[in-house]
Formats: structure tokens, sequence, C-alpha cells
């Protein structure tokens, strides 16, 4: 099992679960954060004063998977993320272990519970 936490620009978030409901990943976390990396912010002007604002708005994306939808749920991330341009600030995907999961409804532990 395998926990993937995915960062995307706000505007791709459609494009992403299009791509995952073709796969037919249905199981998501979305969340709005902040942050920058190589994009670096930018320049804002409000009442006439300048200030940086270095941090982005951004989409996480959390999913857990069984190892068999790794690779086809990495792939439908990236296809939806880029999309035709592929700009800087497109995202990150992290992959990582996942010990287990318990579905407090049933109690059905690991895979059966994703």
């Amino acid at each position: 099992m395998k926990y993937i936490i995915a960062m995307i620009r706000p505007e791709r978030l459609d494009a992403v679960k299009r791509e995952l409901q073709k796969i037919e990943v249905n199981r998501l976390t979305v969340s709005s954060v902040s942050g920058y990396g190589a994009q670096k912010g930018y320049l804002e002007i409000y009442r006439a004063m300048e200030y940086d604002a270095n941090l982005l708005e951004k989409i996480k994306i959390e999913i857990a998977v069984n190892d068999e939808f790794l690779e086809p749920t990495i792939e439908a991330i990236k296809t939806g993320a880029r999309g035709i341009d592929g700009y800087v600030g497109s995202g990150k995907i992290f992959v990582l272990p996942l010990e287990n999961v318990i579905r407090i409804r049933t109690n059905e532990t690991g895979p059966e519970a994703i």
C-alpha cells in the first residue's frame, strides 16, 4: 500500500479528477495549501504599496492506493496536472509507504480497507 501526496495548480484539479476517474480511483482528499518552489512567488501591488507574495495557492491531493494502482495513479495525476503546457509550478508527487489502513465502520484493515 502507498500514500500519494500531490501538489498541483488549483486550475488543474478538475483535469486530475477526470484522469483519476478513468482508472477508477475515486477516493481522495483535497486541501487548499500555500507554498512556493521554483516559481518563487510574484510581486503584488495593494493600495499603492508593493509587497512580495512569495506563497502561492496550490491544491494538495492525498490518495491511499494498493500497490497495483500506484503507477496508473501517478500517471493520471501527471497527465491531469501537466495539461498541454507543463508550466513551471505544475506540481510535485510524493509517494510514501503506507503501513496500515483501518476502515472504522467495518473494522477492515490493510488493502481491503482502501
